[in-house]
């Protein structure tokens, strides 16, 4: 059985830089914070069905 690789570099999710040990998984506290924004201000949202409550309207 092959040997698993100890760390596999992955790029930074917002742009695409290797990622850094301490701001993982992201290359830069920049980054960090420019996701964690996306995610306060509602850019990232999973779409869900409608509610019953919908439906009433």
């Amino acid at each position: 059985m092959p040997a698993k690789s100890a760390s596999k570099i992955r790029a930074c999710p917002v742009c695409g830089k290797p990622a850094t040990e301490a701001s993982k998984p992201f290359c830069s506290e920049r980054c960090r914070d420019v996701d964690l924004n996306r995610w306060l201000s509602g850019s990232y949202a999973i779409p869900g069905r409608p509610t019953e409550d919908d439906d009433a309207e």
